[in-house]
């Protein structure tokens, strides 16, 4: 018996089995359940998402033998000859390899007479924006007053080289591209069906590769089965996809949060060693940035359930959110330049050590050479004071850093009142914790109990994840291994931190609106010639 591939094989022979697109199911059930049928359907989306598919089934709930219903029976001589593709009634039709207007009129020409066999004669276009205009001109005469056992079903993927005036006779449904979550459900329901071997992450690796395609997804999963002698495991997966195990992605990841440019460029090594497509290793970070980004703003997400969630929340934790958008921003843009480099690795070196040197609040000069080019360099011959300010300013910061970093007793006694705007800054948060300590104001120490409030409309801030976190900083800067955070949600006694930094550059602002408006200069301007002041252009320095 002939191999069957997993494309046709599960392709979908009923409303219930198609997988993410049930508000056009739901629409066309409920027509055909209530006999509230139109003569034109029109079905728009992206290939593999279920057009020609959607299409076959509506026209097998048309003929069902069992009549006309959303759930045709499937059993009955009309259903099976739809499903093989032999029923005499639905004609399928390829716009594509009929664009000429006289193949048209002769496809159109058998529309007045009865249906051979079906209750509905259907005639199933496909890529009809291939059509030519002479050909759309003939099909809309049809369209205008078509029999009453003639229905219309086209399916295209550019619905904006339809004319308006075919697209103004057809009910229109635009299929959604599948998410990533429903492609790789079904993928391994289908594995776990057919009893093939996987992983998660290969999985997750297919559906990625689909690119919301389930066709597409189909025709990875037989590639990869084929390809993985049987199984499907991220290693094999990542080879034929041509992409790199997560783990090679995260350790950059890794390398980028401890500022290590050594590590990150072993890190490149080692991924150079498996010959990948860099074009497809910086794909591949920009994805988990972005889901980074997502959870650090939505954190109540539940990801207990995705490949890799304990580094997520580890990312969620670590990276600040502002590095988080720039290292995606860099992304964006090395991944368009990228292609102009002499070589596709040089080029990813570049976005990496890009996003290495222009992290928020550091040093871009990592190694001591360029610190002796840039003494000898004439901006730093010409301006002494500033070099020695800006000395100052470090040994300043280090200083500080010492105060901070000194070892604490780990029994000490917690004070019973705290400056919570400065203490919150002396604490290594950063992501949703280092918000969440923004927005909370300091309420009492009870014994070993560090109590906080939090504003009612900052609530979605509070996850176990950040609380845990500051918990953990907390017991270090007080040295008290018996700490326990405990954040109520209410209306703080005091202003917090973000309130206190609101107000103060209200203020700021206020008073850059006051000089501008008191300043000679700008008075003359506004006598002499007109001029008027925009408040909202008025930013303080």
């Amino acid at each position: 018996m002939s191999y069957e591939v997993l494309a046709r094989k599960w392709r979908p022979h009923g409303f219930a089995e198609l997988v993410g697109q049930e508000h056009v199911v739901q629409a066309l059930s409920n027509a055909l359940d209530q006999d509230r049928l139109h003569h034109a359907y029109l079905f728009t989306g992206t290939r593999g998402v279920g057009k020609t598919t959607l299409a076959r089934i509506f026209a097998k709930s048309l003929n069902c033998e069992e009549g006309v219903s959303s759930t045709p029976c499937g059993v009955c001589s009309t259903c099976r000859e739809v499903d093989e593709g032999r029923f005499v009634d639905l004609l399928e039709v390829d716009a594509a390899s009929r664009t000429k207007v006289e193949q048209t009129r002769e496809l159109l020409e058998n529309v007045p007479y009865a249906p051979a066999k079906g209750r509905y004669k259907v005639y199933l276009i496909d890529e009809v924006h291939m059509f030519s205009d002479s050909s759309f001109n003939a099909l809309l005469k049809t369209l205008e007053e078509p029999p009453p056992h003639v229905k219309f079903l086209l399916a295209t993927t550019d619905p904006q080289k339809l004319p308006m005036t075919v697209l103004s006779r057809c009910l229109q449904f635009g299929l959604k591209r599948l998410t990533l979550e429903q492609i790789a459900g079904q993928l391994r329901h289908i594995l776990d069906v057919e009893k093939v071997d996987h992983d998660d992450t290969a999985v997750t690796l297919l559906a990625y590769g689909a690119d919301g395609s389930m066709r597409d997804g189909l025709s990875l999963l037989d590639q990869a089965i084929n390809f993985g002698g049987g199984e499907v495991i991220e290693e094999k997966v990542a080879t034929m996809l041509g992409t790199v195990s997560r783990d090679y992605v995260f350790g950059l990841v890794e390398a980028l949060v401890a500022r290590d440019g050594k590590l990150l460029m072993e890190k490149i090594d080692a991924l150079a060693d498996r010959s990948p497509d860099f074009r497809s290793v910086l794909d591949e970070l920009l994805r988990m940035l972005h889901r980074v980004a997502v959870l650090q703003t939505v954190p109540d997400l539940n990801v207990e359930n995705e490949v890799d969630h304990e580094r997520y929340a580890w990312m969620v934790e670590t990276i600040p959110a502002d590095e988080v958008q720039l290292y995606y921003q860099i992304g964006i843009t090395g991944k368009r330049d990228m292609p102009m480099a002499p070589d596709l690795r040089s080029g990813f070196e570049m976005v990496m050590l890009r996003m290495l040197a222009f992290q928020p609040g550091t040093d871009s000069q990592p190694t001591e050479a360029p610190r002796q080019a840039q003494k000898k360099s004439p901006e730093s011959v010409a301006a002494p004071a500033v070099k020695q300010k800006q000395a100052k300013v470090e040994k300043r910061e280090k200083q500080q850093k010492a105060v901070l970093a000194a070892p604490v007793p780990q029994d000490a006694e917690l004070p019973q009142s705290v400056d919570w705007n400065q203490l919150q800054t002396q604490l290594k948060l950063g992501g949703i914790s280092g918000q969440l300590a923004m927005n909370c104001a300091f309420d009492s120490v009870d014994g070993n109990l560090f109590k906080l409030v939090l504003p009612e409309e900052h609530q979605a801030l509070q996850s176990d994840m950040a609380v845990k976190r500051m918990e953990k900083e907390l017991r270090k800067h007080f040295g008290c291994a018996a700490l326990t955070l405990e954040i109520a949600q209410g209306a703080p006694q005091v202003d917090t931190p973000a309130q206190r930094k609101l107000r103060q550059e209200n203020q700021r602002l206020a008073e850059a609106k006051a000089d501008m408006v008191n300043d000679t200069f700008v008075k003359e301007l506004q006598q002499k010639l007109g001029a008027r002041v925009i408040d909202e252009t008025i930013k303080p320095v």
